[in-house]
């Protein structure tokens, strides 16, 4: 598997890193939603969340914690989003796993 987040985990495409250790980066969107839009993309080239398995579980756990550090980092810790598009049905348009830390608005639920 070859996306553009593998090129990006190995250092072939640029990208703005926000946060990197052994087993996950995450990186601005270079479309951003929201006034903050983060990525948060495991080292390990899963196509969605669908594809992980139990043996995935600390890896998705990690994910998550550093979702929270990230948020926090950057000044949205009381309140974003935390998103993964499983599919192309349901928007997923990069086939590896990542999530998407959307905040720095208010979100109702008319944005549902």
């Amino acid at each position: 598997m070859s996306s553009v987040f593998t090129q990006i985990i190995n250092g072939k495409l640029p990208a703005d890193i926000v946060h990197e250790d052994d087993q996950c980066i995450v990186i601005k969107d270079i479309h951003p939603q929201a006034p903050v839009h983060l990525l948060v993309i495991p080292r390990k080239p899963l196509l969605s969340l669908a594809e992980a398995d139990d043996s995935d579980a600390a890896l998705l756990g990690h994910l998550m914690l550093v979702a929270r550090r990230v948020a926090n980092d950057a000044g949205i810790g009381h309140g974003f989003r935390l998103i993964a598009n499983n599919g192309a049905a349901a928007g997923q348009t990069v086939d590896h796993l990542h999530f998407h830390i959307l905040g720095g608005r208010r979100y109702g639920e008319a944005n549902l």
